[in-house]
């Protein structure tokens, strides 16, 4: 049985009008209101009845269960996809039959599923199955990675993206202490298409560096478009030419017009996201993850039913379509909560501002590298309705918004329209998400609990960001990625990787990295020596938390997932270090030994 019906991504996550939907609104809102009775019913678990056997038994283990009843655990016993028995290795082995598997876990660290609380998945997947260019700026690390990306694609696909150069003025690992500046514009890389087409004869190559400021085509992207030394400069673009006026690959001026130039390229097959989003999966596997909450566009819930329906799906899915879709979703019987424990949703995303690579993030004072610079307000904050109205009619289909807020001025904004609209419903338990909150002015971090508040925070955007933040806002570092802070006054703390990054730099989406983040406050290479601002540190516990039960508890799913508690699924992250015990500096050092969904192994590290 599927999951959703066949046509739910066209239906539900595309802004139609009523007359545009098959059928009529009301019958189809009838549909899907019990087509989500039946999926309910048909994704819940075998009932624990009949034999005391159970299916799958870890042994030996040190299980940190995130209950307060029962904190450590030496066994646990599975049957189904719930778990039946947690406690001590003689209690769990009651359950023990001839046809129980057990594992001998030798002592390793056992977390309930980790839940990542902020993805990009389809971003991940295109970049994996690509070219992940943001570490690149020269012609050898351009070739290599171009080269790689060829070597896993089909003939004829197209490579774009990319974002050469993110780190090319700011190198990672950096604490912004010492900048290592690449020059003027003329001295930063700028690649033709003699450096790549070589190892690119079989796809044509339209990538870009990080700021968008200039594409690199290929000569097989140049043919299929038509571009040549008797093409002209359209607009708001120019192409760079050779002695003979020839093009050499390289464009700079208006996206959208240098979009325009190569629209003949190839887009993206329905084979090609297949491609991506097992790649992406196996990587999450890899790396622990058995739940993620993800920006969803539409057509990767179609590939999410997809892979659910041939049994491909290993970690679980919140989709977050965007807010302004509320009142559509609400005609055709869809509210948060709609689906079953595989693929369900899990509120609305937005934003109220832009990002702080970019210079994007709203704030009450200027940028100090950009005097007359405040940042940017996204798209839907100022046209009607705006913003705080959307956040209403958000409420009133069954939605909770979860909205992006990065500036000082961005935080509070958004804290204020919460405020108004809590206040106007008279709403107790709504489980609103921050998302980010990564500039907060002093005055706003007691509103958090006041209006009891999740933040959605990436921690390792500080070990990345402090390349260059204290350059772009100076002294107001000291209410950045201020986690002590929140959870102090109050926010729920819930982890998200924001994997796989931003135009402007690279996240990884192991919880290493962000654990090591919240808890040690410095790069990966251990600077600055005590953590940066590491008044704002938080405990392994606390960072154990944010990636278990908070989350499970943000997305109303704490009677599901996030511990390990008899009833629960059967989602177990497996590390080969104890995190609470071990020097937080070894955290880094942490491996995934399994990753078990739903009772099932879908990741063993074949080291073990």
């Amino acid at each position: 049985m599927q999951l959703l019906p066949d046509s739910f991504p066209a239906i539900l996550l595309q802004v139609r009008t009523p007359g545009s939907v098959p059928g009529h609104p009301l019958r189809l809102a009838l549909m899907v209101s019990l087509l989500a009775a039946v999926v309910l019913a048909g994704c819940s678990s075998r009932r624990i009845e009949g034999s005391r056997v159970a299916d799958l038994i870890l042994t030996n283990g040190r299980f940190y269960t995130m209950e307060h009843d029962q904190p450590w655990a030496q066994a646990v016993a599975i049957k189904g996809n719930k778990v039946v028995e947690v406690g001590s290795r003689a209690k769990v082995d009651r359950w023990r039959g001839a046809g129980t598997r057990t594992i001998n876990l030798k002592g390793a660290f056992v977390l309930p599923g980790i839940i990542d609380g902020h993805t990009h998945f389809d971003s991940a997947g295109r970049l994996l199955l690509g070219a992940n260019l943001a570490a690149v700026s020269d012609e050898e690390g351009l070739r290599e990675a171009l080269k790689e990306a060829v070597d896993r694609m089909e003939d004829g696909w197209s490579i774009t993206g990319g974002g050469w150069g993110a780190y090319e003025s700011w190198q990672a690992g950096s604490t912004g202490e010492g900048k290592e500046v690449a020059g003027e514009k003329e001295d930063l890389f700028q690649p033709d298409k003699g450096m790549i087409d070589s190892v690119t004869r079989r796809n044509p190559v339209l990538v870009n560096r990080w700021d968008g400021s200039m594409y690199l085509a290929n000569t097989v992207a140049l043919e299929m478009a038509g571009i040549d030394r008797n093409t002209r400069d359209p607009s708001g673009v120019t192409i760079h030419r050779d002695r003979r006026g020839n093009p050499t690959g390289l464009f700079e001026g208006n996206r959208g017009a240098i979009m325009r130039l190569f629209r003949a390229l190839p887009g993206t097959s329905h084979e090609r996201r297949l491609a991506e989003s097992r790649l992406a999966l196996k990587k999450m596997a890899e790396a622990g993850i058995t739940m993620f909450h993800d920006i969803t566009p539409p057509d990767q819930l179609e590939i999410f039913q997809e892979l659910y329906a041939n049994g491909e799906l290993t970690a679980r899915v919140r989709p977050r379509p965007t807010l302004e879709k509320a009142e559509f979703l609400q005609r055709v019987g869809i509210s948060d909560g709609f689906g079953g424990p595989w693929l369900r949703f899990a509120g609305l995303k937005d934003f109220i501002d832009g990002i702080m690579g970019s210079w994007g993030a709203m704030f009450y004072e200027p940028y100090d590298d950009r005097p007359n610079h405040y940042g940017v307000w996204r798209v839907r904050m100022t046209p009607p309705p705006g913003m705080e109205e959307l956040i209403r009619r958000g409420y009133r289909a069954g939605f909770a918004p979860h909205i992006h807020a990065i500036g000082d001025k961005g935080v509070d904004t958004l804290l204020t329209m919460y405020e108004r609209v809590i206040k106007e419903f008279d709403i107790k338990d709504h489980r609103w998400r921050v998302i980010h909150a990564q500039v907060v002015h002093e005055k706003d971090f007691s509103r958090f609990g006041e209006l009891g508040l999740v933040a959605e925070i990436n921690p390792y955007h500080l070990s990345d960001d402090m390349r260059w933040m204290y350059e772009r806002i100076g002294d107001r570092c000291e209410g950045a990625y201020a986690f002590r802070s929140l959870k102090d006054n109050g926010a729920v703390l819930v982890f998200g990787s924001d994997w796989p990054g931003t135009n402007a730099a690279i996240y990884h989406q192991h919880p290493r990295y962000l654990i090591h983040a919240a808890v040690n406050r410095t790069t990966l290479d251990g600077k600055p020596e005590g953590g940066w601002y590491p008044e704002q540190k938080i405990t392994v516990h606390e960072a154990i938390e944010a990636f278990t039960i908070n989350c499970a508890w943000a997305a109303f799913e704490e009677d599901q997932f996030g511990s390990i508690r008899a009833g629960k699924y059967a989602d177990f992250t497996v590390l080969d270090q104890n995190l609470i015990e071990i020097d937080p500096a070894d955290i880094l050092k942490t491996e995934v030994l399994y990753t078990i969904v739903d009772g099932r192994i879908v990741y063993e590290n074949p080291d073990r």
